[in-house]
């Protein structure tokens, strides 16, 4: 049996910031149209966190029944490092998919727009669907669109959408910029993980793509919000504060372009998120009283 530790560990709580992110972004972006609802901003902040810990438990049960996880030099797995059954950790992730669904349901009855209950459950599948089932799209290149489009166009349009009713300009440019660095987070996960998914058949992005062309990828990403910051910072001065976010990407951009490998890598995930966060945050505040 699993320890409460162990479980805690297995939710993978640095990956939080790439569901709190868009919604601190989603979030001030309606407060910059004076439409800011603290009420369906917290659910909207729980189906998020609920469905990255459900992910998180649905990678760690699919890629531990299919022995990618066998030789990991990631984070600890449950099923992976046999602490738990799979059938245990399958059921945590349906139980938070379950929790995200009743949320999401608060969502549509607060903001009227019952259309969206089409757009949850599709979060749903895809977030199972990543590693999971027969197909599972992780393992054929596309999870870093996956995560761009949910947890960066999904997930901050549709927390600006059900507080203010409409999707702003500065909305699109701030989902853009959240969905660029939780993609640059996946990048430097699989880029760590290279060696180990080539083994077990695992064709990630940065497995079709190669070492080389992954850090060019990951550099790029990262620099994606920085534009989108000059760019709204043309009409709003304030959002140029998104620059503050720079520093905490120097020793992660040091790290890929170094050419660190394995382990060594760990850090620039945890270090992407945060910068990520930060960027959320400042340009969340800057849109709302800029």
């Amino acid at each position: 049996m699993a320890t409460v530790a162990q479980w805690i560990e297995g939710a993978r709580l640095r990956t939080f910031p790439n569901a709190i992110a868009p919604v601190l972004a989603g979030t001030g972006a309606a407060a910059g149209v004076d439409r800011f609802d603290p009420a369906t901003a917290a659910l909207a902040l729980a189906v998020a966190l609920l469905l990255i810990i459900g992910v998180n438990f649905a990678n760690d049960y699919s890629d531990g029944i299919r022995g990618t996880d066998d030789d990991r030099v990631g984070p600890f797995r449950l099923v992976g490092s046999g602490s738990a059954r799979p059938a245990a950790v399958r059921n945590a992730a349906w139980i938070c998919f379950g929790l995200a669904a009743v949320a999401g349901l608060g969502v549509v009855v607060l903001s009227g727009h019952w259309w969206l209950l089409a757009v949850g459950a599709l979060c749903i599948a895809g977030a199972w669907y990543y590693t999971g089932g027969k197909r599972p799209y992780g393992y054929a290149g596309l999870g870093e669109l996956a995560v761009f489009i949910f947890f960066g166009l999904v997930a901050v349009l549709g927390t600006m959408y059900v507080q203010a009713d409409t999707i702003s300009g500065f909305g699109i440019g701030a989902a853009v910029g959240v969905g660029a660095l939780s993609s640059a987070v996946l990048v430097a996960n699989n880029l760590r993980d290279i060696p180990s998914d080539r083994v077990t058949g695992k064709r990630t992005l940065a497995v079709l793509l190669g070492d080389r062309d992954t850090r060019t990828l990951y550099v790029a990403l990262t620099l994606v919000p920085f534009l989108i910051t000059v760019l709204i910072g043309l009409r709003n001065s304030w959002v140029l504060l998104g620059f503050l976010a720079l520093p905490a990407l120097i020793m992660p951009l040091r790290a890929v372009v170094g050419g660190a490998q394995g382990r060594a890598l760990i850090p620039a995930l945890r270090d992407t998120g945060f910068a990520m966060l930060i960027w959320a945050a400042v340009t969340a505040l800057a849109l709302a009283f800029g």
